[in-house]
């Protein structure tokens, strides 16, 4: 393996119906690199919760998967509104999702936290106004 391998997605905003869909192609390349399981399933899940989020609350935004020798690294990117409290985000079950995002069955609160639990490292860079950048690594072993 070269370097390392990135595989990028634009997420559409606010298109429920294609969301989640990087999240499969990731979990389908890393299944086609010869990974390990439990790592696919933890990237796909960190990767699935920042999609879904970027899709509510940021109107969409950019996501790159870089797999190293130790490790696979996940950054969205996204020109949202912005976390105000990224303490109190990551809070489980605090939400600002819409009545309308959760009458779709999101907006339950679990995406940052999820995000944490299956990472290795997560870290939030946002600014109100600005959007949000989170960077996450899952080690290989």
């Amino acid at each position: 393996m070269s370097e390392f391998v990135n595989f990028h997605f634009d997420v559409d905003g606010d298109n429920f119906v294609s969301a989640g869909q990087a999240s499969v192609k990731v979990k389908k390349n890393l299944r086609e690199m010869g990974l390990d399981p439990d790592i696919i399933r933890r990237v796909s899940i960190a990767m699935y919760e920042g999609e879904i989020n970027m899709v509510i609350h940021a109107g969409g935004g950019v996501a790159d998967v870089n797999v190293y020798k130790d490790y696979i690294e996940i950054i969205l990117d996204d020109h949202g509104p912005g976390i105000p409290n990224v303490e109190l985000a990551m809070q489980e079950g605090y939400s600002t999702a819409s009545d309308h995002v959760r009458s779709l069955g999101f907006g339950a609160g679990m995406g940052l936290s999820n995000m944490k639990r299956y990472t290795d490292d997560m870290q939030i860079d946002s600014t109100v106004g600005v959007g949000t950048k989170i960077t996450m690594r899952v080690n290989m072993e």
